[in-house]
């Protein structure tokens, strides 16, 4: 698992798992026991007993939620917003992006917090722009993105048509895989829309495809899930 501190708001951390975690979601087949235990595991090593991680329903959408309150379901969305920045929150891919968010409110200082699920679709239909939108109405003036482990732009093959008509509506976004076939670059399209909205991304430059350290999806379609997740330190909570 690698983790990061935000450079805006050190509190704020930022990590991506990888398959030495085991899987987190539980909507691939896995036992349920399983990845309630890989959860539970994850937030011991986090520190985050006191208050688990919000994870959510996600269905490549383009729709911006707050976690769940205690015992509820999670909420059917591909973005979630800590508008205090202190509720811990997942992502969960395995190829798709993952984009974990943290900006910082201009009235009191305080980190705001995001994460989103950017697959093709939820990317094309404006998840991470939504999700920036949700930032700004929280009070964060800037902010900064992860792009976490996904697949690159040169393993993400697509069809030729299918290509054509992502690349009219988002330009650069068209790639060729590494054996010369029509792709998109996923991506380097998300650090694109992170700049043109003002924030600053950072770069995993992870393949997903191509380091089998991550789940892939396109490697094997039982995969598990990595997780993008952010939260306060302990310190940054008191």
């Amino acid at each position: 698992m690698k983790i990061y501190s935000s450079t805006l708001a050190p509190a704020a951390k930022v990590a991506f798992t990888s398959q030495e975690e085991g899987n987190l979601a539980g909507h691939v087949g896995d036992d349920p026991f399983n990845v309630a235990r890989n959860r539970e595991s994850l937030e011991k090593q986090l520190g985050l007993t006191e208050t688990p991680i919000a994870y959510m329903n996600q269905v490549h959408s383009a729709v911006v939620a707050e976690p769940a309150s205690p015992g509820q379901d999670a909420p059917t969305a591909d973005g979630l917003i800590s508008a205090a920045g202190n509720q811990p929150m997942a992502v969960l891919v395995a190829d798709c992006v993952p984009l974990v968010f943290v900006g910082v409110n201009e009235a009191d200082g305080a980190p705001v917090t995001a994460v989103a699920h950017a697959g093709r679709k939820g990317l094309l239909d404006g998840i991470i722009e939504n999700t920036v939108a949700e930032l700004r109405t929280a009070g964060a003036t800037s902010f900064e993105a992860w792009i976490g482990p996904s697949i690159c732009g040169s393993c993400y093959e697509v069809p030729q048509q299918m290509q054509e008509d992502a690349e009219a509506t988002h330009p650069g976004i068209a790639s060729t895989t590494s054996w010369d076939t029509p792709a998109l670059d996923l991506p380097r399209t998300a650090a694109q829309i992170v700049r043109e909205l003002g924030g600053i991304p950072h770069e995993t430059h992870e393949c997903t495809l191509e380091n089998d350290s991550y789940f892939s999806y396109r490697r094997d379609s039982k995969a598990g899930r990595l997780a993008g997740l952010v939260w306060l330190s302990a310190e940054g909570q008191k």
